[in-house]
């Protein structure tokens, strides 16, 4: 287990000092996707220290076309802390990051906690833990990534907890079985010009398609999503860079609006 840890605290080293994102030495960097998960659980409990504890969870490469991007043969996850989700209207600072980057997305918060044992889920058995579903905005920090070198080290963005520095979340909807989250179509703006479109199903072919997949996952490590938890689903749009003095909106339909400054 030392390895872990180690590769951990050069990982958080890296966020502190500000470093452009680049893989770990080849002493330290994961050789497989269990390594590279429990790099990601000791750097997450090294963050956790500061930011609280997990408050829920996100799908990284959720499409096709991302994980042939770099790579892999399915999505990645990872963990939200306490104090990085926001509800909206939310203000952060660019300063706070090294490149901030934002995703579009529709997040569903937990009902109930889900038992390992009951895995494994599908869309239909997961819907009655589903309490309520939103639109958000997945904050994420690239730290200057060469996105020419990703597909060299597919595992190191897990290690890297997927970049997430948590999301902005709308009002919760518990009404939400009337709405057709496959169809709903998603509307993205910066300073008040469209940058993008996209429906649910680009979401895994459905967003709770996603948090099945994010159930699975935990529940092969003998974890369990649980009452409260926040799953964002993968972006419908494709991935913004942002800086100071933009302001970011993101309506989705039947799910109302979500809205960021940035500092």
């Amino acid at each position: 287990m030392q390895k872990p840890k180690a590769a951990a605290r050069r990982l958080l080293e890296a966020h502190e000092r500000r470093e452009q994102f680049v893989p770990l030495p080849p002493e330290l960097a994961p050789r497989n996707a269990e390594e590279a998960y429990a790099i990601q659980d000791a750097f997450v409990a090294r963050r956790a220290e500061r930011l609280g504890a997990t408050a829920g969870y996100k799908i990284a490469l959720s499409s096709a076309e991302m994980q042939r991007f770099v790579g892999v043969g399915q999505p990645q996850a990872g963990v939200m802390l306490a104090s990085t989700l926001h509800r909206a209207p939310a203000r952060v600072r660019a300063a706070d990051y090294v490149r901030l980057i934002v995703e579009f997305e529709i997040a569903v918060e937990i009902a109930a906690d889900l038992p390992a044992a009951d895995a494994p889920f599908t869309r239909e058995r997961i819907a009655p833990f589903v309490r309520a579903v939103m639109p958000a905005l997945e904050l994420a920090d690239d730290r200057n990534a060469d996105y020419r070198q990703l597909p060299k080290h597919p595992l190191e963005l897990i290690a890297d907890n997927a970049w997430n520095e948590g999301a902005v979340l709308g009002v919760p909807i518990e009404d939400w079985r009337a709405i057709d989250l496959t169809a709903v179509r998603g509307v993205a703006r910066i300073n008040d010009r469209v940058v993008g479109e996209g429906v649910g199903a680009a979401a895994m072919g459905h967003p709770l398609e996603a948090l099945a997949w994010v159930a699975n996952h935990l529940a092969a490590q003998r974890r369990a999503l649980v009452f409260q938890d926040v799953v964002i689903t993968g972006s419908i749009i494709t991935t913004k860079t942002v800086g100071a003095g933009d302001l970011v909106k993101f309506a989705v339909e039947g799910l109302g609006e979500v809205e960021l400054r940035i500092d």
